[in-house]
């Protein structure tokens, strides 16, 4: 799958993952531990996210961002059906 397929709408998600301190998955937020917005660079199973909160991580790949569909609100869903959220410090209150 190539890069541009992954553009949302309004926002392309590499664009919305950059520099966030957060992101928000089906409501909850965890912490940036790791984040690579994925590009040309980047294989299906390349990991491009690491996500904690308190003793929880969370891994996403490449492959799970693919195709990503921008539903507005700053919101993303995924093929898996998980809503993701990008979200940076001034926006957490």
């Amino acid at each position: 799958m190539s890069y541009d397929s992954m553009k949302a709408d309004s926002i392309p998600l590499a664009e919305a993952m950059r520099d966030a301190d957060f992101v928000q998955v089906n409501g909850i937020v965890f912490e940036t531990g790791y984040l690579r917005a994925p590009d040309e660079a980047t294989f299906a199973d390349d990991v491009v996210m690491e996500l904690k909160l308190g003793e929880t991580e969370v891994t996403f790949v490449r492959e799970e961002l693919d195709g990503a569909e921008y539903v507005g609100d700053g919101a993303y869903l995924l093929k898996s059906g998980a809503l993701l959220r990008f979200l940076t410090s001034a926006t957490i209150h």
